[in-house]
């Protein structure tokens, strides 16, 4: 995986010198062969790197299209040039690579991954809004992939149930300004902090340790808020029902640090007044707008 990472950072060094250059495919191609000799000693990933560099500058203007199309409101000449090329090199993975060698969460993880080491600030989240889009829009491939091994039309009465605990995380600043701690996937949606519990463990004990855990704030659970029921494939049981018990709680307004795990890129303190306009989930939607109508009484 790690060399991967790398030849896939060499091929972006190219892309933006092809980009910036206006090469043509031989000078693209010699600028790829002094990239590899001044950053790879081992040349074995060869054939990846040319393989990715010819695909995503034969199918500039398709890849360009897209980009376009996912993201209206930034013209092409717009998008800084490490940006422009990290959508590129993504897009080209997800949509033309053999998914057998790269799955379509890979192809995203590793363009969010190249704009946190060669981007700006909001490179990542750009980054993962325009792929997630395009992500959702042919159709998720992947999602529910699991191993030969999964069971298959499991009937819902007799699928596995995982219990899950989340929370809406509240905190008061010293002017008593109200703020969610929220967490943004990989998706480009912005949700609550969740997690699975310990058997036997008490549901408010399991929120205040998976919150402490992803987000790194001590909470105290004020109340329930509600349950939210889905079924998801896991790689050995098949379909399992996972039922999640959302708690409002209150920390202290202090700095959110985001575990470091697949799935999730951000996490931020939002002012309550600042959360519509956010891009939630559905079932998350009713959960966050019943926490602050609750807040809202409190004042």
């Amino acid at each position: 995986m790690a060399q991967r990472h790398l030849s896939r950072s060499i091929v972006l060094q190219t892309l933006f010198e092809w980009d910036q250059g206006d090469m043509g495919k031989a000078e693209a191609s010699e600028a790829l062969s002094r990239n590899v000799e001044e950053f790879a000693q081992n040349k074995s990933d060869m054939p990846f790197m040319t393989q990715l560099l010819d695909g995503v500058t034969s199918k500039k203007s398709e890849l360009d299209l897209i980009i376009e199309k996912a993201a209206p409101e930034w013209p092409i000449d717009r998008i800084s040039p490490v940006d422009r090329n990290i959508l590129r090199l993504g897009l080209y993975e997800l949509l033309f690579a053999d998914r057998s060698q790269v799955p379509a969460k890979v192809a995203i993880n590793e363009a969010i991954e190249l704009a946190k080491q060669f981007g700006g600030d909001n490179s990542s989240r750009f980054i993962n809004g325009v792929l997630g889009a395009v992500y959702k829009e042919i159709g998720e491939p992947g999602k529910d992939e699991g191993s030969a091994r999964k069971k298959k039309d499991i009937p819902f009465d007799e699928m596995d149930i995982e219990r899950k605990v989340g929370a809406v995380v509240y905190a008061k600043d010293e002017n008593g300004d109200v703020f969610l701690a929220l967490v943004h996937d990989i998706f480009g949606h912005w949700t609550l902090s969740k997690g699975g519990i310990e058997e036997n463990e008490d549901l408010k004990e399991g929120a205040q340790r998976k919150i402490k855990e992803e987000i790194g704030l001590d909470i105290e659970v004020e109340s329930e808020l509600g349950k939210n029921e889905y079924v998801a494939s896991h790689p050995e049981k098949g379909k399992v029902r996972k039922q999640v018990t959302y708690f409002l709680a209150q920390s202290p307004y202090t700095d959110i640090e985001l575990e470091q795990k697949g799935g999730l890129d951000d996490a931020k303190w939002f002012k309550i007044t600042d959360i519509l306009e956010l891009n939630f989930y559905e079932d998350i939607l009713p959960i966050v707008t019943k926490a602050v109508t609750m807040l809202v009484a409190k004042k």
